[in-house]
């Protein structure tokens, strides 16, 4: 009789033969799928079954995209202003360094809106700050204004329901993007906005919780970097909420909503220019790779880059190899305190190479550093919610403010510095002499770096 062995092997051949052909795919995350399972038999499929592509979703997710297509044709036709794409230049731009202040900042907006109040979190924890939000967005509804929270799914998986109570007991709606299931780790909505009145919007790095505002006993101080903006930019912001919200609830936002109630007709004063891209399950092409990479192959001087998570993909990799080998002064800073080794071992790999290239590194140590930022030529900056990896422009839905503004590309630029005094540079003397086991660890994370 045939051993269990031999029916486990059978069964794993098909499972990777489903992979292959079924569900087709980048080509390295396949690759990176059929090491997994094969060296991983049975086990490994269970781990594609929680972290890969789901044919049926992507077929939810085309029919969002063809939804929020309608919504757009129909947002253009009452004139309600810029859409995502489209550069404004009439924009007040207020920069965040730290959770605290942009936390004060926002509960102050929210205390003084007089019409409506959306807010979207990826991560919004059930501790006192997340409380304390609440009770603050349900005082608002309690006054009648409209007040609109969407959460999602994953990020909230753990946040204990009663912290939702007082919003939904004040009329006030509660949205979720995609509930929670099988553990499955993609399509995470890992958008941070808020929009009010139409006239303010905040975009950025820093979720709802303790830890982003520096309270937490295992990561300390928290780094991050987040936007507060008045001007025609506000539009796309609310445009993408709406967009998101009618996937994720019963009711949705109709046309009759949405002008001119939502969308404000803002002034034609000058101010920094900002365009608003976003990308996703939910977009035919990644919006937001293609606007970083055409900020690397347009630098000149300099390309300075904050990300928790450094593990790009091929080509936003070979622009910066590019970059730094034609003498553009390239730096990039991630966390030396990692909260998820295999992708500290593999931003170690990549930026090995790119320091090779004459790239610079810098490694955080100072508490954790979440900043999704870079600056280019001290002209051009982007401030949002995609890390540089290949979850955020693949995987994941988000959304990034790409910013032509001297002196506020200057500001980020000036923090970037005083951010170095907080680091452990890397050298390449300290990489070429890495012991062998810190190599095998580089391997293979970078051989998984598709999936991470």
């Amino acid at each position: 009789m045939p051993s269990a062995m031999f029916f486990v092997t059978i069964v794993n051949f098909l499972l990777i033969a489903y992979v292959i052909f079924v569900q087709r795919r980048n080509t390295a995350a396949t690759w990176a799928w059929i090491v997994a399972m094969a060296f991983l038999p049975i086990f490994g499929f269970v781990l594609y079954l929680m972290g890969g592509q789901d044919s049926r979703k992507q077929r939810v997710f085309m029919q969002k995209y063809q939804d929020d297509e309608v919504l757009r044709q129909q947002y253009k036709a009452l004139g309600a202003g810029a859409d995502e794409g489209d550069a404004t230049a009439d924009n007040a731009l207020t920069l965040f360094y730290d959770g605290k202040e942009k936390f004060d900042a926002l509960l102050e907006d929210i205390a003084n809106a007089q019409e409506f109040i959306f807010v979207q979190y990826y991560i919004f924890r059930g501790d006192e700050i997340g409380r304390r939000l609440v009770r603050k967005l349900a005082e608002r509804a309690m006054d009648g204004l409209d007040v609109r929270l969407l959460v999602d799914g994953t990020g909230c998986a753990f946040t204990p329901k009663d912290t939702f109570t007082p919003l939904t007991n004040a009329r006030g709606k509660l949205g979720l993007f995609l509930p929670h299931f099988l553990a499955r780790i993609n399509y995470r909505n890992h958008r941070k906005l808020a929009v009010i009145d139409g006239k303010i919007g905040y975009l950025g790095g820093s979720n709802i919780g303790k830890e982003y505002l520096g309270m937490s006993e295992r990561f300390g101080a928290w780094r991050d970097s987040h936007m507060r903006i008045e001007g025609s930019a506000v539009n796309p912001l609310m445009l993408r909420f709406i967009m998101d919200w009618n996937f994720s609830v019963k009711k949705p936002i109709d046309r009759l909503e949405m002008h001119p109630k939502y969308f404000k007709t803002h002034s034609s004063a000058p101010g920094a220019k900002v365009q608003i891209l976003s990308s996703g399950p939910d977009t035919r092409d990644p919006h937001v790779l293609h606007g970083f990479c055409e900020m690397i192959m347009h630098a000149k001087k300099s390309i300075f880059i904050q990300t928790p998570y450094f593990v790009p993909d091929d080509a936003l990799f070979t622009c910066l190899r590019i970059a730094a080998l034609r003498g553009v002064d390239v730096r990039i800073m991630y966390p030396g305190k990692p909260d998820h080794p295999f992708v500290y071992w593999a931003s170690s790999s990549y930026m090995g190479e790119l320091m090779c290239a004459g790239a610079r590194g810098f490694e955080y140590i100072e508490g954790f550093i979440h900043c999704k930022t870079i600056m280019v030529d001290s002209q051009l900056c982007a401030i949002g919610t995609a890390n540089m990896d290949v979850r955020s422009f693949k995987i994941n839905f988000e959304t990034h403010a790409f910013i032509t503004d001297a002196a506020h590309t200057q500001a980020l630029e000036a923090a970037f510095a005083q951010d170095e005094k907080r680091c452990r540079p890397l050298t390449t003397e300290q990489y070429e002499q890495r012991g062998k086991v810190t190599k095998i660890k580089e391997s293979v994370s970078r051989l998984f770096s598709p999936l991470l």
